[in-house]
């Protein structure tokens, strides 16, 4: 079975990316659903890869090292520093990664209305007020608001306008964000759900969400 390696990212250790989320149990199991969906991902020959919220860019990283630079990968983060972070992990990594600081897709809209193969999504789940969203910096990659759906929330409108006839969305959620509420809002717009990854991490139920055309 073919696998992805975990990206080198000794970088972040560096004062300016205190305040980039550093890999943690969340991204690695995005990066273990991902090798499981390889063969998939493999059959669409993807063109353009887009990650939102790519924070240190270890996942964008992974999947790029295994598809050889075949295809473009971008990738969009609110906080500049991570924006930076995910620009020196594809240079330490010898890969190409366009990373630009945008709030989720905006700078994007609508130029790549159909265009994209691959959508991934590790989004700020974390169940808070939502005065607590909005941030700028590292608490942006996790203050999710009520349900901790805030932010993912406003992503859902705009998926199924950037996803390719075969394009399929990766995202993460834990047990409080609702799974079957959001199965519910993305199938409106056309899309199925399977669940390709869970585990359990702390407190935390974690689980990778695919979303395809049905």
């Amino acid at each position: 079975m073919a696998s992805l390696f975990t990206p080198l990212f000794h970088h972040l250790k560096e004062e300016r990316f205190n305040s980039v989320y550093a890999p943690s149990e969340d991204s690695f199991l995005l990066i273990d659903g991902l090798e499981k969906d390889l063969n998939n991902i493999l059959s669409l020959r993807p063109a353009i890869i887009l990650e939102v919220g790519s924070g240190s860019g270890v996942v964008s990283a992974a999947l790029a090292s295994f598809l050889n630079s075949s295809c473009l990968v971008l990738a969009t983060d609110v906080n500049g520093r991570a924006s930076e972070a995910t620009r020196k992990t594809a240079t330490s990594n010898g890969l190409a990664i366009e990373a630009v600081t945008s709030d989720l897709v905006s700078c994007f809209d609508p130029r790549l209305d159909g265009l994209v193969d691959i959508l991934i999504f590790n989004p700020p789940y974390v169940v808070t007020s939502n005065e607590e969203v909005g941030s700028r910096g590292i608490a942006a990659s996790w203050a999710g608001g009520a349900k901790g759906r805030v932010v993912m929330n406003r992503l859902f409108p705009s998926v199924a306008k950037l996803l390719t006839a075969n394009g399929i969305f990766y995202l993460v959620v834990i047990k409080e964000n609702d799974k079957d509420d959001i199965e519910k809002v993305l199938s409106e717009q056309g899309l199925k759900c399977d669940t390709i990854i869970s585990r359990r991490t702390g407190m935390e139920y974690l689980s990778v969400l695919k979303f395809t055309r049905c």
